[in-house]
């Protein structure tokens, strides 16, 4: 029998994925590299299987810069199971101890507020993290400790939205790095009755949310045409609109595409930067230092037009 291979073809842009539970992050990317026949995809950073909400899967170009996002603050909505405390810190371990809610909203508040702020996080050992290049998970199953060193991670915000049955909802936007299973155990520590994280939904990544007219599932997306699907694709510079854009001349734009530094002495800002050339097309990521002193960092591939227009 024979079997035609799928033929991949260079697609360029940011699909804002609503992935389901129960699927892991690389099988929720290989379906949308499936459904739009990319030769290339990526996404910005894990979400659990446990977990649904925001994944932005990146295609072709776009995983030049997929990396900009894994240092990028996220928020989620979580639901936590007071009084209740698993082996892996959510509904998928066992219960190992149960105690009577605490579910006073002046109380719960109370523990919120010390929260907040810059805390030290000790990673779970139900975690990817590796010791000796083996995941602590592995060990966690057979049941050895590995100590850990705690962390430092940034709570921005951490709100109530709701207490009822002996579960609460909050809202919560953290820096990298942060596991929402620890912090609900801390919470529930806290409050002296224990917790354990329900369900878990990311609602935002940097300046990606879930709110995006283009956000979908993976069953919208696949009962949509080619075209409509197409429809649905963001620009790669999507990834990079949080840093601050400079333009430049098709001479300099030439230049930077192949390799070369600059001295943009128009340039008023440090640090990285996204740069467009003529007709605001988006070339990559630049770095710029003093006296705006501009290096190449990422840029795009597919910048025929422009080179062709640029004096050699």
């Amino acid at each position: 029998m024979n079997f035609r291979k799928r033929v991949r073809r260079p697609v360029d842009g940011v699909i804002l994925l609503n992935k389901p539970r129960g699927i892991s992050s690389q099988q929720a990317v290989s379906r949308v590299r499936h459904l739009f026949s990319a030769a290339k995809a990526g996404h910005t950073g894990t979400l659990d299987p446990a977990a649904d909400g925001l994944l932005p899967v990146c295609l072709g170009e776009a995983t030049k810069f997929s990396h900009l996002l894994l240092d990028a603050d996220k928020t989620y909505i979580a639901t936590v199971r007071l009084g209740v405390v698993t082996t892996t810190g959510d509904a998928e371990g066992e219960v190992i101890e149960s105690k009577p809610p605490v579910t006073d909203r002046s109380v719960i508040l109370q523990v919120l507020e010390k929260l907040r702020g810059g805390i030290e996080q000790t990673p779970p050992m139900y975690s990817a993290l590796k010791h000796q290049g083996v995941p602590l998970y592995e060990y966690a199953r057979k049941g050895v400790e590995i100590e850990r060193k705690p962390r430092s991670i940034r709570i921005h915000e951490l709100q109530l939205l709701d207490v009822a049955d002996a579960c609460m909802k909050i809202r919560v936007r953290c820096s990298k790095g942060t596991y929402i299973r620890v912090l609900a155990a801390d919470i529930g520590a806290a409050l002296g009755c224990g917790a354990s994280l329900s369900a878990l939904t990311r609602v935002q990544a940097g300046a990606l949310d879930l709110t995006h007219e283009s956000a979908c599932t993976l069953e919208s997306l696949n009962a949509l045409s080619d075209t409509e699907r197409e429809a649905l694709l963001l620009p790669v510079d999507t990834l990079l609109s949080g840093l601050p854009a400079l333009n430049v001349e098709a001479a300099e734009a030439g230049r930077l595409l192949l390799g070369q530094k600059l001295g943009l002495k128009h340039a008023r800002i440090t640090g990285f930067a996204r740069i467009y050339g003529p007709n605001q097309r988006f070339l990559g990521l630049v770095e710029v230092g003093e006296g705006g002193r501009t290096v190449p960092h990422r840029m795009l591939a597919q910048s025929d037009v422009i080179l062709e227009k640029t004096p050699h």
